[in-house]
């Protein structure tokens, strides 16, 4: 039986020469596949028995090499200027001084190895207050230029294409009522269960109606359908407009003379205020129907009675409150996803903030209007 071949080895000698450097002789295969002496290793051996000022390499015993080798001399290059001992790479391969020097041509950055300091408490704050500060001032800037877009759309001297309204209408609205219909005859469902097991304790199922059709029609129709077209459709907003500032379409609309408020925020605006007290009607529709599923399916209550029931308990003052309140939503959240898009960076990753930012400032407006929708209606008894 052949002998198995030997595994291919990396070896080491040290001599001391008579000029008080330290020559290195390199032998056997230096790759990085294979088990190499550490740079640490040979520098210690060689500072404990010698010490030297230089150190020179010889080579004619390296059978082959790679990336393997340059590692242990930038390894072995780092230990040396500590103790200020030169390198001398004459005697490696033509090859491997080229790569040395490539790799050394260049010095590496001081601030590569930093840890970055913690920011301090009150910096931080100041910081922030100033972002918030600067935030504000901007949206209040866009503000003021989207009423005025609103005074030249009413006067007729808005420029826009009303065929991007009617697309953006049936982007906003029809292609939403999979989705709405969905989330709205489950919320009308959950509401049936909830007020059914408390009402069940006094006998009176029958009030399911009006829980369900007071609650739908008030408050979770304009919010939960406001907070689903936030998602789906402000989000949108932000990263068409975000990607046309990426795209530097926005600066070439100004360069025309075409105002980027008439042109892009103008027709999204008017779609989506247009388009969300219908998304509230059907929401309501849908919601009301499932009430009636569950009221009907599991707590006996005929249809006709709980029909009867809601146009009982729910007046038209319910239904103008969430009408109105619908047709803000829409405005806000269309505003909100023009505002971060045109506050995008230009770069993906900003896109992607300026989406997130839509979406969340979206859906945080909804609540606060409607917490403050809710208080002054009851402070006026509607």
């Amino acid at each position: 039986m052949a002998e198995a071949q030997a595994e291919p080895t990396a070896q080491i000698h040290v001599d001391e020469q008579a000029d008080g450097a330290v020559l290195v002789h390199l032998a056997g295969v230096w790759q990085s596949s294979v088990d190499r002496p550490a740079a640490e290793e040979v520098f210690r051996r060689i500072s404990e028995r010698h010490s030297p000022h230089a150190l020179k390499f010889h080579s004619e015993g390296l059978l082959d090499w790679d990336s393997g080798l340059l590692t242990f001399l930038l390894n072995l290059k780092a230990l040396c200027s500590k103790r200020r001992i030169d390198l001398d790479i004459s005697g490696l391969p033509e090859g491997a001084q080229r790569l040395y020097r490539l790799a050394t041509s260049i010095p590496e950055k001081k601030e590569a190895h930093e840890v970055e300091e913690r920011e301090l408490f009150l910096p931080y704050v100041g910081n922030r207050v100033m972002d918030f500060c600067s935030s504000c001032g901007e949206e209040l800037e866009f503000l003021g230029e989207s009423l005025l877009a609103c005074g030249r759309l009413i006067r007729g001297k808005a420029i826009f294409r009303p065929v991007d309204v009617w697309l953006l209408m049936q982007q906003t609205g029809a292609e939403a009522l999979p989705l709405v219909s969905l989330i709205s005859a489950l919320i009308g469902m959950i509401l049936a269960f909830v007020g059914a097991y408390q009402l069940e304790m006094f006998g009176a199922e029958i009030y399911i109606a009006a829980g369900v059709g007071i609650g739908m029609v008030r408050e979770m129709a304009p919010m939960m359908t406001g907070i689903l077209i936030a998602g789906r459709t402000g989000a949108s907003f932000a990263a068409q407009i975000g990607t046309m500032e990426v795209n530097e379409e926005i600066d070439a609309l100004r360069t025309m003379g075409i105002s980027p408020i008439d042109f892009l925020v103008m027709p999204r605006v008017l779609a989506l205020g247009l388009m969300m007290p219908l998304l509230y009607l059907y929401s309501i529709l849908l919601g009301i129907s499932g009430g009636a599923l569950v009221g009907a399916g599991m707590f006996d209550i005929p249809l006709g009675q709980y029909l009867s029931q809601t146009w009982t308990w729910v007046g038209l003052t319910d239904f103008f409150v969430g009408l109105i309140k619908s047709f803000i939503f829409g405005m806000v959240i269309a505003s909100a996803g023009c505002l971060r898009g045109m506050q995008s960076g230009r770069s993906a990753s900003a896109v992607g903030q300026a989406t997130t930012s839509a979406v969340v400032t979206g859906i945080v407006a909804i609540i606060v209007i409607d917490s403050i929708a809710a208080i002054l209606t009851t402070l006026i008894g509607i």
